[in-house]
């Protein structure tokens, strides 16, 4: 469940930008995650939900995207997004491939007030 520990650090991040912005409190929170990082939705939300009890984020919405596994082909050079789970690539099928996107984790937007 590496859900908690990664909304430890995010919650680590808002509530440093929140302060660092004079905010008194955090009213939603946007979050992206790549494919590649099998966040389970509900896992985090808790989780970030118990990293922020009793601070100015406590009632914050949390929103998370799912961003695509986006891959390029160094043979052919074509870019495509994942299939299922077959890692080759749809035009010419060589698994020579790079992960362009899929493997993030970021905080893309913190409101309040």
């Amino acid at each position: 469940m590496h859900e908690i520990r990664i909304a430890e650090d995010l919650a680590a991040i808002v509530l440093e930008t929140a302060f660092r912005e004079g905010l008194s409190e955090v009213t939603s929170v946007n979050v992206s995650f790549g494919q590649l990082v099998q966040i389970v939705p509900d896992i985090f939300k808790f989780a970030f939900g118990e990293a922020v009890r009793g601070t100015i984020a406590a009632n914050a919405a949390v929103a998370i995207e799912i961003l695509p596994v986006k891959l390029k082909c160094s043979d052919c050079g074509s870019e495509s997004e994942l299939a299922g789970n077959l890692f080759a690539c749809q035009k010419c099928s060589s698994t020579d491939l790079e992960i362009l996107q899929g493997r993030e984790v970021f905080i893309k937007t913190i409101e309040g007030e």
